[in-house]
């Protein structure tokens, strides 16, 4: 359709019919995120809630198809990169937001590491270098008053606020110790997200781990382990060996449909349970 014809149909939208409107509305949809500035500026000129209210939603509908269809394609063919699932994430409720500004802050956090790194420092001395910068120079830490906040799973609200819950921290001190090739990835531990130090081609081989909400803790493989022994769960490789970026953004998606039951908001819950059982295997 072409410009004048959306606009003919936009101009529909307060038409009390039911029918009508879910016709003009699915149109609406069907053209994709190009319709959105028209049904905007319609938004901005319109004087009847009911039109307002309508346009609203048409541009949620629009938006959160495109956080699925990306969330899909990022599975099937961009999965190595963590910070693009965590984008597409952020696009849920912010679909607006200027990822340059992400990159920026990212680039700027590892620009400062590098600047004190020396290739003779131990894999501890990288990682209290880490720590320093992370939790003491930029003031990232765990948001312990909010835990169950949902914006702790967004990467643009957690680099703002320099909050955020277990997986997110990882997730932040993960992307920027690998743009230093320091090898350091994500344990899906139960009940707590932590990283790993490793060596190995195959990253199977771990020095010792790392609780970043506890501000880059280091911790060794028997303080994992009596962990699992407290939660009753087997010593397996899947809760001691780097995990994949999917069961990463898989672990994140389900953060935040725990958040959204705790301050109570179905709709939002409903929206990133149909986001996660796009991407996750039915049988897990």
């Amino acid at each position: 359709m072409n410009e004048k014809e959306i606009k003919a149909l936009i101009y529909l939208l307060d038409d009390p019919d039911k029918d009508i409107f879910q016709e003009i509305e699915h149109k609406l949809i069907t053209c994709g995120p190009e319709v959105i500035p028209l049904l905007e500026q319609s938004w901005e000129s319109a004087f009847d809630p009911l039109s307002q209210s309508r346009i609203e939603n048409i541009v949620h509908k629009i938006q959160f198809d495109q956080v699925k269809n990306d969330l899909q394609l990022w599975k099937l063919n961009n999965s190595e990169d963590l910070l693009e699932g965590l984008l597409i994430i952020n696009r849920f409720q912010y679909p607006n937001l200027n990822e340059e500004q992400v990159y920026y802050q990212l680039a700027e956090l590892r620009r400062t590491a590098w600047f004190h790194l020396m290739y003779d420092m131990s894999p501890v001395e990288k990682v209290k270098l880490l720590n320093n910068i992370l939790f003491r120079e930029f003031g990232l830490s765990g948001n312990t008053s909010n835990y169950h906040d949902p914006q702790n799973s967004f990467i643009q609200r957690v680099l703002e606020t320099k909050k955020g819950n277990p997986i997110s921290l990882s997730c932040l001190y993960a992307i920027i110790a690998q743009k230093l090739d320091i090898p350091i990835y994500g344990i899906n531990l139960p009940k707590h997200f932590v990283l790993a130090y490793v060596e190995g081609e195959k990253h199977d081989k771990v020095l010792f781990y790392i609780n970043v909400f506890n501000r880059g803790q280091i911790m060794r493989e028997d303080d994992i382990y009596a962990f699992l022994r407290q939660l009753n769960l087997p010593i397996s490789e899947a809760f001691t060996l780097p995990c994949s970026n999917l069961a990463i953004i898989i672990r994140v998606l389900r953060n935040l449909i725990a958040a959204y039951e705790h301050v109570d908001n179905a709709e939002k819950k409903l929206e990133v349970e149909l986001l996660l059982s796009l991407i996750q295997d039915p049988a897990a």
